[in-house]
């Protein structure tokens, strides 16, 4: 069978060259949200006799919160492979006829926000190749520190890219492993050897399924099983809440340098470590990034997110009528707050639940009259009252901003503004858009000034012992570069001075 045989897409998508990326579509600094943006979501099914697009489809969904702009599919069929990817979000990319247009017993998904490689379509995954063992579906979660060396090495297949991504650097270097006669096992830890950086990788191929997490698992990555251990069907996800949607059961997390081999009707995977490092979980991915139902260090990060709001009134603690959550991340952390201090929590903003990310973005005029399309304050609520709200963290205080300006204008007499996470100081390389140093709020100002531009009363940040100790594991298991500039992988000079545009000089230097 040929390979246009073998490798076929279920609906073909745009070219690059004809979509625009956020800054062509007139997005602006303001437009985005004061959150570090999302990393990716991965998902993937290995099940004969399920109908494993389908249920693809709905761990991306679970996970649909780490990645908003593409998502795609790849169905393994005995040789053949199906691909379906385009812009949107998981609903939008996929619909009932799609689905069963992918039957097969292998799914490998993917949910994408950009961080190597603009907002365009040719960008999306699954990166689908063919080899001479027959192709393979990769999808991957982080961000590589070494794309320009990489992407030299590969230089002589240049004239075959089609995107712009070190996701696709990854799936040629696995490609030129197989064509110098190695197996699948061996092909993916040279390719990963080759790489440096944070890197999750689900990878399907006639073989099997793969799951690869880089030396310090700075990403998360986690299996599970469906039915019974004897069937050997298996499920791996960037969280445990993409298994629960699904019914499988968690098993392991991938582990830090370990390379997953899971094959049809295996009760029992092949589970190897391909790198020693020390391990390294980005701590934002608890504090913000996953869904508070994921499983982390055996509980979930909703427990995590009480305890951290419980030091953190237990750290800066002040005289108030009530405290509220930023909808929906800093909720947790707002009845930890409240349960220590005694304040009574109370629900004072109200979140539309329907938003996702638009590309219709409001005009000046609309922007100037106030216009509030995800949050609302609550009047009745904030009237009269000397108010503590609780967020996860500010990294550009833009919306923070027109936040305090909303409670007041709601009648709030005191904001007082408390985060439970400390000051964002340093960008991130390793697959999370913290923007360049010098648009992060804490790396310019001190916290008086960052308290008159925001308009509070009081401001206070977590402190970074609060933040490791209630996570009740030993501090050096995390990567906590973006508050202290403690960066665990090396990077090129050209990466770090990407976004290294200053040397702090705000509240940076006094933590």
């Amino acid at each position: 069978m040929g390979q246009d045989e073998r490798l076929s897409l279920v609906r073909r998508p745009v070219p690059c060259a004809d979509q625009r990326d956020a800054h062509d579509q007139g997005f602006t600094d303001s437009d985005r949200p004061d959150k570090p943006e999302e990393a990716c979501g991965l998902f993937a099914v290995l099940a004969a006799d399920q109908a494993v697009a389908n249920l693809t489809y709905f761990g991306l969904y679970a996970l649909q919160h780490r990645g908003q702009e593409s998502a795609g599919i790849a169905v393994f069929d005995d040789v053949k492979v199906r691909l379906h990817k385009d812009m949107g979000l998981v609903s939008q990319v996929f619909d009932q006829e799609v689905l069963e247009r992918m039957p097969g017993q292998l799914a490998v998904g993917h949910n994408r926000y950009s961080t190597t490689g603009s907002s365009k379509v040719c960008n999306a995954q699954p990166v689908v190749l063919m080899t001479r063992l027959g192709p393979f579906a990769l999808a991957h979660n982080g961000n590589l520190v070494n794309a320009s060396e990489l992407r030299a090495s590969l230089d002589h297949l240049a004239g075959e890219f089609t995107s712009t991504t070190d996701s696709e650097l990854i799936a040629f270097a696995l490609q030129e492993a197989v064509g110098s006669g190695l197996g699948w096992n061996a092909a993916i830890r040279a390719a990963a050897a080759r790489c440096r950086g944070a890197f999750s990788l689900v990878i399907g191929t006639p073989d099997g399924l793969f799951a690869l997490r880089d030396g310090h698992g700075i990403r998360p990555l986690v299996f599970g099983r469906l039915g019974e251990p004897e069937q050997g069907q298996w499920v791996a996800s960037s969280e445990s809440c993409g298994l629960d949607i699904i019914g499988a059961r968690f098993v392991d997390d991938v582990q830090p340098g370990e390379l997953i081999h899971f094959r049809q009707a295996d009760p029992i995977p092949e589970r190897q470590r391909w790198s020693e490092e020390p391990s390294k979980l980005c701590i934002f991915e608890m504090i913000y990034f996953a869904r508070p139902d994921s499983r982390f260090f055996g509980e979930s990060l909703y427990s995590y997110r009480v305890r951290i709001g419980e030091v953190l009134a237990r750290e800066n603690p002040v005289e108030a009528d009530i405290v509220i959550g930023v909808p929906d991340s800093g909720i947790p952390a707002a009845i930890g707050y409240s349960h220590t201090s005694g304040i009574p929590f109370a629900d004072g903003l109200i979140k539309n639940r329907y938003v996702g990310r638009t590309f219709i973005q409001p005009t000046q005029a609309m922007r100037e009259a106030g216009i509030r399309v995800k949050l609302n304050p609550l009047p009745d609520v904030l009237c009269g009252k000397r108010v503590v709200v609780i967020d996860d963290s500010i990294v550009r205080g833009t919306t923070s901003r027109k936040l305090v300006a909303a409670l007041r204008d709601a009648g709030a007499t005191e904001v007082h503004m408390r985060i439970s996470s400390p000051p964002v100081t340093h960008p991130c390389f390793y697959g999370i858009d913290t923007d360049t140093q010098d648009h992060l709020i804490a790396a310019r100002l001190t916290l008086e000034e960052i308290e008159r531009h925001l308009g509070v009363d009081s401001l206070s940040y977590l402190s970074k012992e609060g933040m490791v100790e209630a996570a009740h594991a030993n501090s050096s298991h995390f990567c906590t570069a973006c508050f202290d500039g403690n960066y665990p992988i090396e990077m090129d000079e050209e990466v770090r001075n990407s976004k290294l545009m200053l040397e702090p000089t705000g509240l940076a230097v006094r933590v």
